[in-house]
């Protein structure tokens, strides 16, 4: 069995996809899965091991470009795929794996895509309420049974490359680290404050643990916010848009604390195995949890927004702001002193 997976766009649910990944090795267990993404989310899918081959989907958020995609697909032919699984609902996406005449390609209805799916799948929200399970079902039949356990994503930690950007950044991987994910997606409704972060940081910094911030390039700003209410520590190392993606896997993998709100490092956190705390806003732990039995969640509100900005201070949403740094410090330290965990 040889499949072709249309990656996600979104880093969070690039990590989620590996159940779907584990799912079908369980079923084929010498099924060969090759994933096609864009680069911001391939290097995740190189850490997973159920993947046999990344391939680069060469487009920006948004861009169609049909003749480039008619040229991939017909590149992709003479892999002679026996089925696609088209994990985005748009139109676009489904694309190269009907020019690629693949055929069999399997995707929830979306986008009025019905000629290009001809495995076509009506989602039932209440029957697949987490995005996991959507992408887990999109592996089994029609009439097939739905596991009573999920696989839970697990990337690969590669310790060479850990030491590698640990020496660069100078961070003594002896000694005690917290890693901080303050960025989200969608403005400023999914973050936590600031100002709650740095107190947070404080804390550890104090105890001289070394701290350490992750993110990307559109997290600068929250980053500098941060680190300019904590002023100069030996021990704080803000990274946030200075390490590619999977350095970031690999330090968090190695971070004995991980603090997060729901962000796509929140998922690579859980996917490691770290110890983390996340917290979450307007979007749903009922949707999108992280995916481990060892994180914990904080939230005080109940359903599901798309609010990209709250009414709170700065646009944050009420209900993270309701969530003190008390609190967190508190959960942090239970979790990382439980040896059950």
């Amino acid at each position: 069995m040889k499949i072709l997976i249309v990656g996600p766009s979104w880093v969070g649910d690039s990590v989620m996809a590996q159940s779907l990944f584990k799912t079908i090795h369980s079923k084929f267990e010498a099924a060969v899965i090759d994933v096609l993404s864009p680069d911001w989310t391939i290097n995740i899918f190189k850490r997973m091991d159920e993947v046999s081959e990344t391939m680069l989907l060469p487009f920006n958020h948004g861009q169609v470009k049909l003749k480039e995609r008619i040229r991939i697909g017909s590149d992709l032919k003479k892999k002679n795929y026996d089925q696609a699984i088209i994990l985005p609902n748009s139109l676009k996406s489904s694309l190269v794996p009907f020019f690629a005449k693949i055929p069999l390609r399997t995707g929830w209805r979306g986008e009025m895509r019905y000629f290009l799916i001809n495995d076509l799948r009506i989602l039932n929200k209440d029957q697949f309420p987490r995005m996991v399970d959507r992408f887990v079902a999109l592996a089994l039949g029609k009439q097939d049974s739905f596991p009573s356990l999920i696989p839970n994503p697990s990337l690969r930690v590669e310790k060479e490359n850990l030491l590698a950007v640990a020496t660069k950044h100078s961070i003594n991987l002896n000694e005690p680290l917290i890693a901080f994910c303050p960025g989200a997606e969608f403005g400023p409704s999914k973050r936590w404050p600031a100002e709650y972060f740095a107190e947070v940081a404080n804390e550890y910094l104090s105890k001289n643990w070394q701290v350490l911030f992750l993110g990307s390039s559109n997290d600068i700003p929250v980053g500098l916010e941060i680190e300019e209410r904590l002023g100069k520590h030996l021990g704080l190392f803000n990274l946030i848009g200075r390490t590619k993606i999977e350095d970031s896997i690999d330090l968090i993998s190695s971070s004995k604390l991980v603090l997060t709100n729901d962000s796509g490092l929140m998922h690579i956190a859980a996917s490691v195995g770290a110890k983390l705390v996340a917290l979450f806003g307007p979007s749903s732990p009922a949707f999108t949890p992280p995916l481990s039995d060892i994180a914990k969640v904080l939230r005080k509100n109940e359903g599901y927004s798309k609010v990209r900005t709250g009414s709170g201070f700065q646009g944050y949403h009420q209900s993270l702001i309701d969530i003190k740094p008390e609190e967190v410090i508190e959960l942090l330290h239970k979790i990382n002193s439980s040896s059950s965990l």
